[in-house]
């Protein structure tokens, strides 16, 4: 039986041997940190403290402004020194809670938050996971209590924790799956007993051995979860395609992964609600890989949210380069460069990844010379060169016709493009802006 898969992706050099046996380390910030209200998918997070007020480890900081939004947690103890906008690593200023770090680090008393799994119901757990912030830690930000409740909860039958880490360098999640298994199994035990009638499937690319392993033998005794062991190919992590590898089920971008019986989940938002409902710890920290050739050495750390980023290249020992060609915050394929590190870490950060050289700008691209590479590649099943033509011409229409919404950015198509054509961030664009027309 060959590896379960999907249809298209790319192999890219993987740049995991750079940090992959690097062992999670702790990384206490030293500055002040920052925490903007909108790190999440939905509606920003309402401060419910002002200047001038003390907090603490762990203490809710800011509210979730609505059903979809997230609360927000101290990850340091200090003084909140102003709320104002701060910059971000999407290039935009956020309003943000500003806390002045006194170094002491002091803690609220989590025994406070715990309550014997055995005497919870369903909705108290949801509860929890709402009240502790949780959000999909792989980047999207999508919070994990809305997600927890699909309008038809009868109809989820499956419960993906996706353990691929598919995009290069990231090795994060991997760390994860060898340090704290035992945190990963019991945390999806925790989401699987929230249904009725469902599996839980760990899916882990097959270029990470000792992880299977490691979770395989963990879970021979538990009957209703599996390992599953995915092809090393991207994006194998993006959702549709970890459903359609381990479930045979389609998703198409008027979907949700519920409408398909499925929810996934992140292995760090698994920790995550592993950490809230059994020890009583809102997210207030994550992993972060800090990887790349422009660095001196590499690490797995775990970061208090609101961190400085500049603070963690200088934990790895500064750059060995004068001035790098590129820093992405997340991965080289669906990360986002950027122009300064002084932005703070927030749920979404997984990695800071800094190159020597900046190989994309280096090359102009060209015509389409219609090898139909990008074609053999998308996982989506469309035609990325025609679907970037109708994008810069304007032609909607003709764009929707083409099926442009069911491309999912994923940066196939731009990798393999020989004429190095912006494909992936031309139909972004358009995609971005025909999303935000139908919310008006």
């Amino acid at each position: 039986m060959g590896l379960l898969t999907f249809s298209g992706g790319i192999h890219p050099y993987d740049g995991k041997d750079l940090s992959k046996d690097k062992e999670i380390r702790d990384y206490l910030p030293k500055g002040d940190c920052v925490y903007p209200v909108a790190q999440h998918i939905g509606a920003p997070a309402v401060p419910v403290v002002k200047k001038g007020d003390h907090v603490l480890v762990g203490q809710k900081i800011a509210e979730a402004g609505g059903f979809v939004s997230a609360n927000i947690h101290s990850g340091i103890s200090g003084i909140v020194k102003a709320i104002e906008p701060r910059m971000t690593v999407n290039g935009t200023k956020v309003n943000s809670i500003v806390i002045e770090n006194d170094g002491l680090f002091e803690e609220i008393d989590f025994t406070q938050n715990i309550k014997p799994l055995e005497q919870m119901y369903r909705e108290d757990v949801k509860d929890v996971i709402k009240e502790a912030g949780i959000v999909g830690m792989g980047g999207a930000g999508f919070p994990t209590h809305v997600k927890l409740s699909p309008k038809k909860e009868e109809t989820i039958d499956t419960i993906i924790v996706n353990g691929a880490e598919c995009e290069p360098y990231l090795t994060s999640d991997y760390r994860r799956m060898l340090e704290v298994p035992e945190k990963i199994v019991t945390g999806l035990q925790i989401v699987i007993n929230l249904f009725d009638h469902v599996k839980g499937i760990i899916a882990i690319e097959d270029n990470k051995p000792k992880a299977i392993k490691v979770l395989t033998d963990l879970t021979k005794n538990i009957d209703n979860i599996t390992v599953n062991a995915v092809k090393t190919k991207y994006p194998q992590g993006a959702e549709r395609q970890l459903i359609f590898a381990n479930t045979g089920r389609k998703i198409h971008s008027g979907m949700l992964p519920a409408d398909a019986g499925c929810i996934v989940h992140n292995i760090d938002t698994i920790v995550a609600i592993y950490n809230a409902v059994i020890e009583g710890r809102p997210l207030y920290e994550r992993i972060v890989t800090v990887t790349g050739d422009a660095v001196k050495d590499t690490a797995n750390f775990r970061v208090r949210l609101g961190t400085n980023a500049r603070e963690l290249i200088d934990a790895v020992g500064g750059f060995n380069i004068e001035d790098p060609g590129k820093i992405i915050s997340g991965g080289p394929m669906m990360g986002k460069a950027m122009f300064t590190l002084d932005v703070p870490v927030v749920k979404g950060s997984s990695a800071l990844l800094c190159f020597k050289e900046d190989i994309v700008s280096e090359v102009e691209p060209s015509n389409c010379i219609r090898c139909g590479r990008c074609v053999e590649v998308c996982p989506g099943q469309v035609m990325p060169n025609k679907l970037a033509t109708l994008a810069s011409q304007g032609r909607i229409d003709e764009f929707l016709k083409y099926e442009g919404m069911e491309c999912c950015e994923c940066g196939c198509c731009s990798f393999v493009c020989p004429a190095k054509r912006h494909l992936t961030q031309t139909i972004a664009g358009t995609r971005k802006q025909i999303l935000a027309d139908r919310k008006k």
